[in-house]
């Protein structure tokens, strides 16, 4: 389905030469390169995997029906050629900006860029260090409720889901209208890769000088440290994400914390409206204008507060299907994003309500002899962690918990996780995987008086070994999680592949 002004509709892609630089496993670069060989491209698909590791995305590119230009794979190997002989090259998020490939290239896009050129949805743009899937989920969640009313004073169109989360929007394009709504979770490295970046002069409809990413509204999630291996210093890191609301403007919304500086230097900065939401109750400032004045979470009740018109109002429920004080301040920005777009309050905290979560992110998966067992692989930083531990505390019954943490490090500073484990009341045990961030953590543990088994590095036996644990354990809600607090490379393909070599192994049990 082509729009008017399209790019790919007036015959941009058809008959260029495109390398796609990395096909990987997870859709960005599979789902680049069949968007790009079905308008026309002769495509090149190249990634330092060889085949045998590739073979899931091969197989579905060579499965493809529509007439299309073969592909040419390079694999195990990048070749410059490629890359100088290419009218356009597709970035991995992955790759470093600075790497000699990407220097020999003429033009550089991603699959984001390319489909930020050419959608005429609204967007929601969502990132921050951890609770971004979660949090664009739930707005996605809610859009699709009110989409299923099939009431136009709500929404006329439907809600798609793309981005960080490893569905690419290129996987739904052509499918959209301007009616429609696109959330997309986008990370430092994706935002990166837009920076400064502004509408090609293809799409008519367009100001040639608008930015390529302008979303109607974006939500900024905790900032945390994470990727310090890359980007050496929290302002690097943290500049990438400011990106996200570069490109608004009054029209549009930012909605960011204002419980700790880095969200607050974001509402103090952004060029479009801004709402704050916070863990504790705050009167919203002179700042804030409009109907919506911000939001917080209520101290005795525990539901997420929202001021409308200057009036308190509950827009998140204080009990929810997904545990967490985290996920709720997730959920807050969340309603936040979602009344500015105009979905009635009912609609939302009943949206919210119902929201299931997400897999890999505190993912509820099988229950054993009353031993319930979590995947919150997505942890892959010691605060993520720490906040899945402290997810599971607080109530009125003794929750009993087994850990299974650690990994590889990312220079990280495991002492969030430590703090957290040391200062939890309730009976803890902490199974260890192999690998380089455990070799900080273990010596952590032990200078804080926690004992832990492992490491190993095998999923079987931690799975194993958790449940012979927690069996062992008081008899009251007994819990698993899986939450790492580490990189998953080593001993798993990705931070998924640990997620489901993880809910495989207690399923074998």
């Amino acid at each position: 389905m082509f729009k008017k002004g399209n790019p790919v509709a007036n015959g941009e892609y058809a008959g260029m030469k495109v390398t796609v630089m990395g096909l990987g496993l997870n859709g960005g670069g599979l789902e680049s390169a069949r968007y790009l060989a079905l308008h026309g491209a002769e495509c090149t698909v190249t990634d330092m995997k060889d085949e045998k590791a590739l073979f899931p995305s091969i197989e579905k590119l060579e499965s493809l029906s529509e007439p299309h230009p073969p592909f040419h794979y390079v694999l195990g190997r990048h070749e410059i050629e490629d890359f100088s002989g290419a009218d356009m090259v597709i970035k991995n998020p992955g790759v470093r900006p600075d790497s000699p490939y990407l220097a020999a290239a003429n033009r550089i896009e991603t699959d984001i860029s390319l489909f930020l050129a050419a959608s005429p949805a609204r967007l929601t743009a969502v990132t921050g260090s951890k609770g971004k899937s979660g949090t664009a989920s739930a707005v996605h969640w809610v859009l699709s409720k009110a989409a299923l009313h099939n009431d136009k004073t709500i929404l006329a169109g439907k809600a798609f889901l793309g981005g960080n989360i490893t569905i690419s929007p290129l996987s739904f394009l052509d499918e959209l209208n301007e009616a429609d709504d696109v959330v997309l979770e986008l990370s430092s490295w994706q935002l990166g890769d837009l920076k400064n970046r502004i509408c090609p002069a293809a799409w008519k409809d367009r100001d040639g000088s608008q930015p390529l990413l302008k979303p109607r509204a974006a939500i900024l999630s905790a900032i945390m440290a994470d990727h310090m291996d890359r980007y050496g210093s929290m302002e690097a890191y943290v500049n990438d994400k400011r990106i996200v609301y570069q490109g608004q403007n009054g029209k549009d919304v930012t909605i960011a914390s204002a419980d700790d500086s880095w969200g607050r230097s974001f509402l103090s900065e952004s060029p479009g409206r801004t709402l704050p939401y916070s863990s504790q109750p705050f009167s919203p400032d002179g700042a804030v204008t409009g109907r919506i004045g911000g939001g917080w979470i209520d101290p005795q009740s525990g539901a997420g507060m929202v001021s409308i018109e200057g009036n308190p109002v509950e827009a998140v429920p204080s009990q929810l299907l997904v545990p967490g004080r985290h996920q709720k301040k997730n959920f807050l920005a969340a309603a936040l994003a979602l009344l500015d777009l105009g979905i009635p309050i009912e609609t939302v905290r009943q949206g919210l309500a119902s929201f299931p979560g997400i897999e890999h992110r505190l993912e509820f998966f099988r229950e054993i002899d009353g031993i319930r067992f979590y995947n919150d692989t997505s942890a892959t930083i010691p605060e993520a962690a720490a906040a899945a531990i402290e997810a599971f505390a607080g109530d009125e019954k003794q929750q009993t918990l087994v850990l299974v943490v650690g990994g590889n490090d990312k220079n990280l500073d495991f002492s969030p996780l430590v703090r957290s484990a040391a200062a939890r009341k309730d009976p803890l045990r902490i199974i260890l995987l192999a690998g380089t961030g455990s070799d900080k953590l273990g010596p952590l543990l032990k200078e804080a008086g926690l004992s832990f088994h492992g490491p190993f590095d095998n999923m079987d036996t931690a799975a194993r070994i958790a449940l012979e644990s927690a069996l062992a354990m008081p008899h009251v809600k007994r819990t698993v999680i899986l939450s790492p607090g580490c990189t998953s490379f080593g001993l798993f393909k990705n931070e998924f592949d640990r997620g489901r070599q993880w809910k495989e192994a207690v399923c074998r049990l």
